[in-house]
């Protein structure tokens, strides 16, 4: 399917001028309820206050990740006229390299513009200098690659950052709050919680908050102390902390940690720690040039054998073979071992 984006072009400069270049396989609804958020401002106010166009350097046609074809775009033009810059970015962007591009962005952050990375954007600025010791996030499933590959950025997991000039954001619906920000910076809160409410995006979220709120059970939120058990789990990878010693850091014992994991998670502590460390060993495989066994250190394995057997045995292939997050000669990406069919794996074992 066919989809043209251009539209918005034909009318009159807003007060503020939004730039999207999307890279192939970016994500379709980021942008568009990107450019709805602006939309919806402009239908509510007297005024035009924003503007759009939707730009490529990867010819006039690419193809999002949902298969449609996003055609008639162009390379932008009128740089000094530019606000903002949206660098769009998803399935393939940890290894996407465009030289006009970077040379592009990096001619306008000197002269001041906004760029904003969305999320696996954050490869681009960051390969062109651009996030080197300022403060930024991505997507919470790519975060432990893309710390290993730039450590010199400040990696935060939260909806959306803004560092002077520089912005980046998670992608998916971080994108609304996003706009929904940019507006109340602009135009005053009054309006971006009117643009709120014709979303119906309630509420509007700040700039820290977590990207997760469910564990993949249902869509009820998180208990606080459950949140915290994770965190530590998660910033422990590399030497995996035992659960004693995690039930003592959260002030309770070990009996009502295990407990806790088994009621809202389905499966111990152990064996959510165990998936965490595959996910991350996952992660860095498609997203950086570790080696195997690097890779398997990294991820808390103390032997590379242990880390291919479970890793075989939870997503079905060896480390060595999964090294590509959605190979060319795929028609579509796949996201094996999450937490329900790891969990629907144990129940199966259990009976």
């Amino acid at each position: 399917m066919k989809i043209d984006l251009v539209g918005e072009m034909d009318q009159a400069r807003g007060q503020m001028h939004a730039v999207f270049v999307v890279i192939p396989r970016f994500n379709m609804s980021t942008l568009v309820t990107m450019i709805e958020t602006m939309r919806i401002a402009n239908y509510l106010s007297s005024q035009l206050l924003f503007s759009w166009e939707i730009t490529s350097f990867d010819g006039n046609s690419v193809v999002a990740s949902n298969g449609m074809n996003a055609s008639g775009l162009g390379a932008p033009t009128e740089l000094s006229s530019f606000q903002q810059i949206f660098v769009l970015g998803s399935w393939g962007g940890e290894r996407y390299e465009n030289k006009a591009l970077t040379t592009w962005l990096r001619r306008l952050s000197r002269t001041g513009v906004q760029i904003c990375a969305v999320e696996l954007g954050c490869y681009i600025l960051a390969r062109a200098g651009l996030l080197a010791n300022k403060r930024a996030t991505t997507h919470w499933s790519w975060i432990s690659g893309f710390q290993e590959s730039f450590d010199s950025v400040d990696v935060v997991e939260q909806l959306f950052t803004i560092d002077g000039k520089i912005m980046t954001c998670a992608g998916g619906m971080a994108g609304v709050d996003l706009m929904l920000r940019l507006i109340e910076s602009s135009f005053g809160s009054s309006l971006s919680g009117e643009v709120a409410d014709q979303m119906l995006h309630h509420p509007v979220r700040s700039d820290t908050t977590s990207q997760r709120s469910t564990l993949g059970q249902s869509t009820d939120t998180m208990l606080p102390i459950l949140r915290e058990a994770i965190d530590l789990i998660e910033r422990n990878i590399e030497e995996p902390l035992t659960v004693p010693e995690i039930a003592k850091t959260l002030g309770m014992s070990q009996r009502q940690l295990e407990r806790l994991f088994k009621k809202c998670i389905g499966c111990t502590v152990v064996q959510f720690g165990l998936l965490m460390r595959l996910q991350k060993a996952r992660l860095l495989l498609i997203s950086t040039n570790m080696s195997v066994c690097e890779v398997a250190t990294a991820s808390g394995f103390n032997t590379l054998s242990h880390f291919a057997y479970s890793f075989g045995n939870s997503f079905g292939r060896r480390p060595s073979e999964y090294r590509e997050a959605w190979p060319q000669d795929e028609a579509a990406p796949s996201w094996p071992g999450t937490l329900s069919e790891f969990l629907s794996s144990l129940r199966a074992d259990q009976h």
